[in-house]
């Protein structure tokens, strides 16, 4: 189990493979952004975008799926204070598979809770081009030692 004392600054977890499906696209766009350019890829919408396009928060639920098998599951995490930024910098499309990494920019132990420590990362997805897709900073707490 990953501990505070784990995430020294500059430690990057790999994130992926995650291969994107039309889909998962259209049912995660159905129930929670049903944008036409994100539903049907014969929509006009999505002509004018190239074609059909994951939603921007389908990513972010990517991203934390990839995390989870990576190594949040295997840490003592205590939930998240919150993210700094979200940046969709390129559409996902059907048929892209993900890639990046979850990289440790800064930590500290928590002033008002010393067993718990406060790590910031840095995240990232590319697609098979190299081309990224999504950036991300955010915050983790974590807790200092196991208990006994």
């Amino acid at each position: 189990m990953l501990v505070f004392d784990d995430f020294e600054i500059g430690r990057a977890f790999p994130l992926g493979p995650k291969l994107v499906t039309s889909q998962e696209i259209i049912e995660f766009a159905a129930e929670f952004d049903p944008q036409p350019f994100h539903l049907d890829p014969e929509s006009p919408q999505a002509e004018l975008v190239g074609g059909l396009i994951a939603s921007g928060w389908h990513t972010c639920a990517m991203v934390m799926a990839m995390m989870c098998e990576s190594y949040l599951l295997n840490t003592a995490s205590l939930g998240s204070g919150g993210l700094e930024s979200i940046r969709w910098l390129h559409p996902v499309r059907p048929g892209d598979t993900l890639t990046g990494e979850a990289k440790v920019m800064d930590r500290r132990v928590s002033a008002s809770n010393p067993k718990m420590g406060i790590v910031t990362f840095a995240y990232g997805l590319q697609n098979q081009d190299g081309t990224k897709v999504l950036a991300i900073n955010g915050t983790g707490f974590v807790r200092k030692n196991l208990p006994a």
